[in-house]
This record gives C-alpha cells, structure tokens and sequence, in this order.
C-alpha cells in the first residue's frame, strides 16, 4: 500500500508540473506576441554610427576635441520661432546686416545657434593660437582650412629653419563677438572679433629674444572667419580667414 500511495503522489506531482509548465509557455508566447510588436511610435534606437556631435544637452557648452572644437548642437535652438526683435537678443540688433545675416543661415541651418557657436570659437581660437606657437600641425590641420593650414604652415617651417621657438600664455579672453554673417550657396560663414591678452615671446637657439617680451601682456585683437558646408552632416566649423584689427 505504502509503494501505491508513494506512486499516485509521485503521478500527481508530474501531472500538476506540466500543467504548471504548459501555462507558463502559454503565458509567455501571449506577452511575446504583444510586446515584441512595434506600433510605430516607439522612439529609433541610439545610432552609435552617426557623426559624433559631443554629448551634450541644449544648454551645455562644447567639449573641445581635436576636430570638433566649434560644432552645432544636436537639435534645433528656439531662435527660430522667436520674434525677429529678440532672436538675436545679445548678438545682434534687429533689422542690421548682422541679424539679416544671421536670418538667413538660420533658414539654410535651422540647428544653428549663435551662443553655442561662441562659445566653441573661444575654444578653438585659444587651442589655433597655442598650437600654431608650438606647431603643433596635427591640430591645426583638424581646425584649419586647406588655404589658412599652408599659410600657417609656411610660417612654422620658416620659424623651424631659422631654428627659433614661439613661446604664448593666454592671459585672458575679454570678449568674442559675430562681426559678420553670410549664407550663400551651401556654405555659412561667421566672423568673430576676439579681444584677447596674451604674453608671447619668440627666441632662437641661445634663448635670445628676437621678437616680444616675456614680461609684458599684450592686448590682442583678431578678426577670424569660420566657415562650414551646411549640406553635410559633418557639423564642425573651419577656419577660413584671419585678420587683425587695432
């Protein structure tokens, strides 16, 4: 009787475990066949193969990197649906060639955004400057147009021949303002004015001074234009002109 009853338990037991199992497939295929569904409202995964436009959120400034010291941001600014008495609020006046300018850039590239630009041409203004002292090539050639990279580089080689060296501390960069805007065909270009000090000494090989004082802090104006191909996807600025200014 003992073996009897031991065997129904055991007959019992199996019985329940695959009704157990058999709903639990049952219940797992009905949640399967629901959410493995897309309704078309789901948002596109990350795509990790797009251009890098540096982590951020809208109100973070660049991160400068070699190559993408001057980018735009990942969405559209609110420029764009602002009054015209206001869009440029800070940057440009209304009705002047400036905010014209400007206008027009927005309606070719509607992510653009003066601040944020900015604030990306104060960094790669003091890393092309700092890089051109030391010659450094591989940066500038990331940062600078086929054009202004030979011109800087003929100034490297010729700063090499004569076997000196271009030593340059920023002290501080006390302002850098849009002068100019210009959209045309595919391109956008912005022109800063940066109003800098700087300490720059340049020595040849017996550390004689032949140009500047490393004891004095120079008041520096530069007028830099920058440029990119608004049709690409690639969203980095290049430099394209430079100038001086008193």
């Amino acid at each position: 009787m003992t073996r009897s009853s031991d065997q129904k338990a055991k007959y019992d037991v199996d019985i329940y475990t695959i009704i157990f199992l058999a709903l639990a497939v049952f219940i797992f295929l009905r949640l399967r066949s629901v959410l493995g569904q897309r309704t078309g409202s789901e948002r596109p995964p990350y795509d990790r193969a797009a251009p890098n436009v540096v982590q951020r959120t809208q109100d973070n400034n660049v991160v400068p990197m070699p190559g993408s010291v001057i980018d735009q941001p990942p969405a559209a600014p609110s420029a764009e649906a602002a009054t015209p008495s206001d869009r440029w609020k800070g940057i440009a006046e209304a009705g002047t060639p400036l905010a014209q300018g400007l206008d027009a850039l927005v309606a070719q590239d509607s992510s653009f955004d003066p601040r944020h630009f900015l604030s990306g041409a104060r960094s790669a203004y003091e890393m092309i400057v700092l890089a051109f002292a030391n010659g450094d090539r591989r940066a500038l050639k990331d940062l600078l147009s086929g054009e202004v990279y030979e011109s800087f580089e003929a100034a490297i080689k010729d700063r090499e021949k004569h076997e000196q060296k271009t030593e340059t501390r920023f002290v501080s960069i006390d302002k850098a303002e849009i002068v100019s805007a210009e959209a045309r065909d595919r391109s956008a270009q912005l022109t800063v004015r940066f109003v800098s000090q700087m300490i720059s000494v340049t020595r040849d090989k017996t550390g004689t001074i032949v140009d500047g004082n490393p004891d004095k802090v120079a008041d520096i104006t530069d007028v830099w234009t920058f440029a990119r191909d608004t049709t690409s996807r690639d969203p980095n600025w290049k430099l394209v002109g430079t100038g001086s200014a008193q």
